[in-house]
């Protein structure tokens, strides 16, 4: 893994982690669904803008029109959808961590329905992992933390884990900006009914609600999308999953200077083995693709 990989994937894992703590700032003054909307209506535009005056166009191949339709239902309607919803009651770090599981689960499908090889230490990361996981779940919510949002939380991971899976077939064959401004459409136009029925517009205007609407819009929901896909087509899904184990940290860190929000022991306890937990699955993952006969990804 070169420099330039490396650097990509502790900027996307920051990005990705910090999108918790901007995402609270706005449900708690906007309709989640409709700030949804609104933001991808905007990324979404501006990225297909951008890469028309780049020379891409929409004449994509097969497999990235299926990518970005099954990226943008999944990872842009149903996770960020349902974590939006979810953070009107749980705390960021909280939707950082069980967001951060993704991995895991990939793993955990990849291993026990396609049948990849996963040596012991993945098992053990597997294990450690959800350990950590159960370990801070099972702390938050004896602590008051709102079961229904948690279990959004959990159902919107799934959801990234079905468009991780998905993602490869959009990576390479170039227009990687228009493929990003696509699916953020996608998924724009999937919520679109839902925010109409569900959620009245009601707003609480004020510069700290702006700003995190145009960070959240451009930064992790535009740069950070592009940052991945580049990532992913350099180095493969696996090696760049590996920057994940990254993301509970940087999730609750952000969260506990930002927002203020309790940073309990068993916290700081469960995020270190889900990190670690993470980090030995793709260790795992990534040393069986290289062993002659394993079954490949």
């Amino acid at each position: 893994m070169d420099i330039r990989a490396i650097g990509l994937g502790l900027l996307f894992a920051l990005i990705w982690s910090s999108a918790f703590t901007s995402a609270r700032i706005i449900v708690e003054a906007a309709p989640p669904l409709w700030a949804l909307v609104l933001r991808y209506a905007i990324s979404g535009a501006v990225g297909i803008g951008i890469a028309k005056a780049l020379g891409q166009n929409w004449n994509l191949t097969r497999a990235q029109w299926r990518a970005v339709l099954i990226f943008g239902i999944c990872q842009n309607a149903i996770y960020l959808g349902f974590n939006f919803v979810a953070m009107q009651w749980v705390e960021a770090s909280l939707a950082a961590i069980i967001a951060s599981t993704m991995p895991l689960m990939v793993a955990a499908v990849n291993w026990g329905v396609f049948r990849e090889r996963l040596p012991a230490l993945g098992l053990a990361g597997l294990a450690a992992g959800f350990a950590g996981v159960a370990l801070i779940m099972g702390q938050r919510l004896s602590g008051g933390a709102d079961g229904t949002g948690v279990l959004l939380c959990i159902l919107g991971a799934a959801a990234l884990t079905a468009a991780t899976l998905a993602v490869r077939s959009a990576s390479g064959s170039g227009n990687l900006l228009m493929v990003v401004g696509l699916q953020l459409l996608v998924g724009g136009l999937a919520l679109l009914p839902f925010a109409a029925w569900l959620e009245p517009v009601a707003v609480v205007w004020s510069p700290l609600l702006v700003g995190s609407f145009v960070y959240t819009t451009f930064i992790p929901g535009l740069t950070a999308t592009l940052i991945w896909f580049v990532l992913v087509g350099r180095i493969g899904p696996t090696k760049a999953a590996t920057f994940h184990f990254l993301n509970p940290v940087f999730g609750v860190a952000i969260a506990w200077a930002l927002l203020n929000e309790s940073l309990r022991f068993t916290d700081l306890i469960g995020v270190v083995i889900i990190a670690a937990g993470i980090l030995a699955v793709q260790i795992a993952r990534a040393e069986a693709r290289v062993t002659p006969g394993s079954r490949q990804s």
